[in-house]
This record gives C-alpha cells, sequence and structure tokens, in this order.
C-alpha cells in the first residue's frame, strides 16, 4: 500500500480497503489492517459518519454511497457539461440554477449556481431532496420507469395525468409544492442517447417568479437542456 505519511490519512485508507475488499465487523477489520481495536472503530465510525461506510444487515460495514457519489462526480459528463451551461442560465434569470439526478426514490442536487445578490432558493450540491413534490421531482418521474412511478405516486402532490402532460409539454413547474414560497421550472436533460438522465431547474422566490414561472423561463430552460443534450452528442 502506497503510504502519504500522514498518519491517520494512511490508516484511513487503510480502513476503506479492508472494507472494499469484503464486509467488516470491528474484531475482523483489526485482524486485516493491524491497528488497534479503539483506532479501527473511531476511523470506521468516523467514516460512517461521512456515508463512506455503512452497515448491512449482519451489523458489517461496507463500502458507502459516498464513495460512488465522488467518484461520479469525478467522471459524470452530465455535470460536467451542465457547468458550462448553468452559468448564463442564471444570468438569463436572475435566480437560482440546479441540476438533479434521481437515485431510487430520492433526487440528488449535483450541481447548482445561486445568484449573486438577493433571495434566493439554495440547495446545496449533494443535498437529497423528494420525488413527490417540486417541479424537478415531475420531470424525473415523468420520465423515470413504470414500477418507480406507481411506487411514488401514492405519497406526491401531483397524480399520473400530470405526468402525461410533462412528457407532452416537455417541462414542469411548481409553486410552493416542496417548499412554501418558493417556486421552479425544469426541463428533461437528455444524454446521447436521446435518454432522460437529469432534470435542469431553476428556482426562486414565488414573489419573483410568479405561481406560474413557466410561462416566464420554460423557453430559457429548454434551451438549456437542450445545449447540455448537444454537449453530451460531442463529449
Amino acid at each position: 500500500m502506497v503510504v502519504s505519511g500522514v498518519g491517520v490519512l494512511d490508516k484511513s485508507v487503510a480502513v476503506l480497503r479492508s472494507i472494499a475488499e469484503s464486509p467488516c465487523n470491528l474484531n475482523e477489520l483489526c485482524v486485516k489492517t493491524g491497528l488497534p481495536r479503539a483506532t479501527a472503530h473511531r476511523l470506521a465510525m468516523g467514516l460512517e459518519t461521512h456515508r463512506l461506510l455503512v452497515r448491512n444487515t449482519a451489523g458489517q460495514w461496507c463500502p458507502g454511497p459516498a464513495l460512488a457519489e465522488l467518484a461520479a462526480e469525478a467522471t459524470d459528463t452530465v455535470r460536467e457539461a451542465a457547468m458550462m451551461v448553468l452559468p448564463r442560465l442564471r444570468e438569463i434569470t436572475g435566480e437560482s440554477v440546479q441540476l438533479y439526478r434521481r437515485e431510487g426514490t430520492q433526487r440528488i442536487c449535483v450541481a447548482a449556481m445561486e445568484p449573486p445578490t438577493g433571495l434566493r432558493d439554495t440547495v446545496p450540491v449533494g443535498a437529497y431532496l423528494p420525488m413527490t413534490a417540486g417541479s424537478g421531482a415531475k420531470v424525473l418521474l415523468a420520465w423515470a420507469d413504470p414500477a418507480t412511478q406507481r411506487t411514488l405516486l401514492t405519497d406526491s402532490a401531483f397524480g399520473e395525468r400530470t405526468l402525461l402532460e410533462i412528457r407532452r409539454r416537455g417541462w414542469a413547474q411548481s409553486a410552493g409544492e416542496r417548499e412554501a414560497g418558493v417556486a421552479s421550472v425544469s426541463a428533461p436533460v437528455r444524454d446521447a442517447a436521446g435518454d432522460v438522465v437529469a432534470a435542469i431547474s431553476v428556482s426562486g422566490p414565488i414573489d419573483r417568479m410568479g405561481r406560474r414561472p413557466g410561462s416566464r423561463w420554460a423557453a430559457d430552460l429548454l434551451a438549456a437542456a437542450d445545449a447540455i443534450h448537444k454537449r453530451l452528442l460531442h463529449a
């Protein structure tokens, strides 16, 4: 194993590598790494806090979702393409802009930019939001598989007819649906194969965006989504 000379880092990597080889309980982790029990426990618990490790049903540590998220960000061509387009969309709208992906029954913000001044709808990168409310959720669910739609629609603020309309129209809007006082409009982002892989959104206070933000920003949002798609065609 490569040694950096930074003791806590080297030990943490040793813990991660050992668990990546096979799930471990504390005793097994100590044997595999040669670390004292207290040290192995402290490091594993810290890595679990940061979601780099999780526990399986047997109570063993396994690689956590944050590892995949970090790897995805390093090679995420959709995010890279979006980051070339989001600044202009923010400039045009003067509002917060985001890019969302679906992860199971939730959506995660993988890219975001905020306006330099004024009241804003801040969604941190890495934040998980529900798939049951908000324009971004509507877009991602509109193009999700039927089983996922059936599962989520039972608790959603919208119904199947709304999803049909979104697929026909090509964008979604919401006002006060995910969060009181916040409006948003979203459009699907397609990869090089034409599959919907993300949702691009503009969000901000209802007082500025109105209760029908699509009438104001849908065209610009669709143009931004198409610009990302064209970049992916040549990625």
